[in-house]
This record gives C-alpha cells, structure tokens and sequence, in this order.
C-alpha cells in the first residue's frame, strides 16, 4: 500500500477543517518550521512552552494522508473508554472529573536508568510531532485523526533498556473514584494493561500521544498520555498511562486475559482474519456512508510487515 505523504506546508484540500487552531499563525508557523523555511525558534517565541493558550500544542507535520480528517466531534465524542462506561458516548460524559495534574509517568524495569517524569517536563521532553494516522477498532469502524506526540522510542531510549528486556508493560491510571468504570466489572482487573514486544515499541511509527487537533489530549481521549499504535487494532492504544516496565517475558494484556479467544496480544489489523463475532473485511468510517475494505496493517504494512517476517498471518493475533 503507497501512502502518499504530504508536504507539512502543503495539506491536501480535503484535510482543511473548519477548526479555527487549523487556520490560526501558530499553525502556519508549525507547518513553515516543517518546510525548513522559518526556524523552530520562532515557533517557541509565538507560544512560550509547548502548551499554549487554550491548551494548544506547538509542534510541527511530519506525516499526513491524502484521506479526509474524522471530524473533532466525532473524535471526541465516539470512542472506547471503558474506565469511564460501556457507551460510545460515555467518555465524554463522564470523564469530565479526571484531574491530570498533578500526573506523572514511571518508566522502569529492566533499564538502566528509570525515571518518573512530570507529565509536564514529558510534554517538554522532546519536539512534538503532528501525525494524521488511520485509526482501526476492532469493532470494525475507523477513523482518521490528526495525533501530536513524539516517537515511543526516544522515551525507551532515554532510560537505557538492558539487554534482558524483550518486551514492554503499560499501565493506566487505576482510580475508581475518577474513573466510574473500574467500579462495574466491565473487566474483571484494573488498572488496564498493554504490552507490545521492544522492537514494535522502537518502531517509528509508535507514538506517544499527548494531544490530538492541535491541542492536548481531551479526558474522553486518553488525557493526558497514551499510546497510538497505527498499525494495531485500537485497544492496543492504552490510554492515561502512570507507568511504562520494560521486562523480559509477554506481559499479560488486559483483553487477552479477559477473552483470549478473541484478542491475542499482537492485535494487528487482518482483514483476513476475522474476530469470532464479526468481519474484518471491510470497516465503517466515521463520517461515511459506505463500508469500504480494510488494509492489512491498517495500510502500513510497507513499513511494518518486516517485523511479523515467518509468523503466521493467519492467526487471529
């Protein structure tokens, strides 16, 4: 699959939105900082810090699709939070009252150097990317949604991960009284796990994700960090991470304990493999009419394939 990769400065007409960050001088600046044609210190004059008035996040494109934008509404008012309800709508109800300062991230494990950052000094950390990326549910709906973050593995690499370490546990917050969820059973354990393998953790195309539209992470999305996997079914994408454990053996994940039959751990996109309840063919993409066919690898497999080389696509992973 060729994904056509736009000039920063250059969006394609489709992807204009009516959002008023998407016209405002800060943007243009970040997307001029991109092109090389102003350099990045003007954009730090213009806001200051990398969050900026109305929680605006300075960063620049580094990576676009010629695939028409999900709407912010539709982005922030249908999704997945289940420490926060069932419903689609649920997060936006109800995550309201999650306080994300203060909120710090541990990195651990099997590393040389762990730390525990300030979820503010971690905004600061490095230069702040903005990615438009597919997202797949396993539900079999997708969406397009412009991330800003910046690459997992200059976090990994920070802390210095020792030859021992194969693989990486995440976390989420577990609070019942913040997040109502964890108090119904809608698992079985909290806090929500994830895990990937250390390679597919250094892939470039492994975000840590502190924003979304230019701005920073709504509640309802995962505030104020998570992870955004492109490549994998959504629920791989663990939100309001407190903590990052490099170890040395497959961590068990949170939907594969609760039903292995149907979500393995790797979670790659397979229209070729069908969830037991439902097809993986085709998806319905927010904001669309007609179903249209699902990629393998959600469309990245160029760049991912390599990574799954003598595994057996066909398995429900």
């Amino acid at each position: 699959m060729l994904i056509r990769h736009t000039p920063p400065d250059h969006p394609a007409e489709r992807e204009v939105t009516p959002e008023a960050l998407y016209a405002s001088r800060r943007t243009v600046l970040a997307g001029m900082i991109a092109a090389g044609l102003v350099p990045s210190a003007a954009l730090a004059a213009e806001t200051g810090s990398p969050v900026g008035r109305g929680g605006a996040l300075s960063s620049h494109r580094t990576r676009s699709l010629d695939e028409s934008l999900t709407s912010l509404d539709s982005v922030t008012h249908y999704n997945n939070f289940y420490e926060f309800g069932l419903g689609k709508e649920d997060p936006a109800r109800n995550a309201g009252g999650l306080r994300t300062r203060p909120w710090s991230v541990t990195i651990d494990g099997l590393v040389a150097k762990p730390r525990t950052i300030d979820i503010d000094k971690l905004i600061a950390l490095f230069p702040l990317e903005e990615r438009v990326y597919r997202h797949r549910c396993v539900e079999a709906w997708s969406m397009v949604i412009p991330w800003v973050g910046f690459p997992l593995a200059k976090l990994l690499a920070l802390v210095e991960p020792l030859g021992s370490a194969k693989y990486v546990a995440f976390e989420t917050l577990n609070d019942p009284r913040q997040m109502p969820g964890q108090r119904t059973g809608a698992l079985e354990s909290w806090p929500y796990v994830e895990g990937l393998r250390l390679d597919e953790a250094m892939h470039p195309l492994a975000l840590l994700t502190l924003g979304l539209y230019g701005k920073v992470l709504p509640n309802q999305n995962g505030a104020p960090v998570r992870l955004v996997l492109p490549w994998k079914y959504g629920f791989k994408s663990i939100k309001s991470i407190t903590r990052i454990r490099l170890v040395d053996s497959m961590p068990t994940t949170s939907w594969n304990r609760e039903s292995p039959h149907e979500y393995g751990f790797y979670a790659n996109v397979n229209p070729e493999v069908d969830h037991p309840r439902w097809s993986q063919a085709h998806e319905r993409r927010i904001g669309d009419f007609l179903p249209r066919k699902t990629l393998p690898y959600n469309g990245y497999g160029e760049e991912v394939a390599g990574l799954y080389r003598g595994m057996d696509l066909r398995r429900w992973f």
